[in-house]
């Protein structure tokens, strides 16, 4: 049996999950001006993902590095969120 689709999938959705809540405390605690970390955070992982020569870790770091990217937009999409009053806005932030 080949485990690799199941662990693959499993972890993307783990870590789509992680990101979620992340971008949500991020936005409230720092604001957009975080955004450069989860630049960061993705080029790290992309480089990670091409060094590394197992399949599943590499798979892993690509997947990881895509999701911190991605959160880059939805960084500033929760910020016109919480405008909205869709989600609390941080009282102790200007």
């Amino acid at each position: 049996m080949n485990f690799t689709g199941l662990i693959v999938g499993i972890a993307t959705f783990l870590c789509i999950g992680l990101f979620h809540p992340l971008v949500i405390k991020a936005e409230y605690y720092f604001g957009v001006r975080c955004w450069w970390a989860f630049l960061i955070l993705g080029m790290v992982g992309i480089a990670g993902s091409l060094l590394v020569e197992n399949v599943i870790l590499s798979t892993l770091l690509g997947v990881a590095a895509f999701s911190s990217l991605w959160s880059i937009l939805e960084l500033f999409k929760q910020r016109r969120r919480v405008e909205k009053g869709w989600f609390p806005k941080n009282p102790k932030r200007k």
